[in-house]
Formats: structure tokens, C-alpha cells, sequence
């Protein structure tokens, strides 16, 4: 997309991100320790309609920074198709997963971390906010969900 082709309208880049979310292997994982110490990684994730489901160890700082902070901010893309999601984190370990979000994660990403025993945990992300732009004109209009509710 070029700055001079007509922004995208909120039904549109709905359907976008929530295409990317399908097809989509690799999220930017954003969180911070206790004292604000930011952390962001790329990790393997699945979306099953609701909520993104990542898996990382919980002992690494992006694990703790997840399970104590309870929060994140998640981003797609590159500078030009921006996708960003604020969400509420809970963490689950390998045993007390959702049969049906360990197995969605397997299929998707051909891994299985539960497999490694209790050194990975599974982190469920249920978004309260998304943005999605292209460009400086896109970012009118680029609020797509508040509060957890779609507001387009």
C-alpha cells in the first residue's frame, strides 16, 4: 500500500488483522518485568477466535514478565502494516492447558511444548485493544477494538 492510495475503511482492516491471525506464524511479544524493565521477543502463536494462545518457558522474562504482569502488547508486521493488540494474559502449564489450545498450537506450528515436560507454559492473550494502520493516513480510523469489544 502507497501514502497516496485511499485509506482502508474499519470493515476492511477488520477482515485484515483478522486474516493475519489465520495465516500468521510469529507475533512481537512486548512485556515488562515489576521495576518496567521491557522485554520483547518473537514467538509461535495461534489465534482460536477469541484469544491468542503463546507458549515460552515460564522461568525466561518473558515467561515471568506474562504470568506476574498479566499483561502485554502484541505487533505484527513491519512498519507499514501495522498491527498492534493490548491484552489480558493468564498462564497455563503444560498439564493444566486447554486440550483444544495445546493441540490448535501443535497443529499450527508443528510443536509441541508439551512434550518438553514443565519447562514451557502456555499463555492465553484475550485482546482488549487493536489498532491496525498502513502509513501516517491510515492512522485515523485505526482504533478497531476497545475494551475488549469490537467497535467496527
Amino acid at each position: 500500500m502507497k501514502i497516496t492510495d485511499l485509506p482502508r475503511g474499519p470493515e476492511q482492516r477488520k477482515h485484515d488483522v483478522l486474516a493475519r491471525l489465520e495465516k500468521e506464524s510469529d507475533v512481537w511479544v512486548a512485556s515488562a518485568d515489576e521495576e518496567g524493565l521491557p522485554c520483547l521477543v518473537a514467538l509461535w502463536f495461534v489465534w482460536d477466535g477469541e484469544a491468542l494462545w503463546l507458549s515460552t518457558r515460564p522461568t525466561n522474562p518473558t515467561g515471568r514478565n506474562l504470568r506476574n504482569g498479566k499483561r502485554t502488547r502484541l505487533a505484527f508486521g513491519d512498519t507499514r502494516d501495522v498491527v498492534l493488540i493490548d491484552g489480558d494474559v493468564e498462564a497455563f502449564t503444560a498439564q493444566d492447558v486447554p486440550v483444544a489450545a495445546a493441540e490448535a498450537f501443535l497443529a499450527k506450528t508443528g510443536w509441541d511444548p508439551r512434550r518438553q515436560g514443565t519447562s514451557y507454559g502456555y499463555f492465553r492473550v484475550r485482546p482488549h485493544a487493536v489498532q491496525a494502520w498502513h502509513e501516517e493516513h491510515e492512522l485515523p480510523g485505526r482504533h478497531l477494538m476497545r475494551d475488549g469489544a469490537w467497535i467496527v
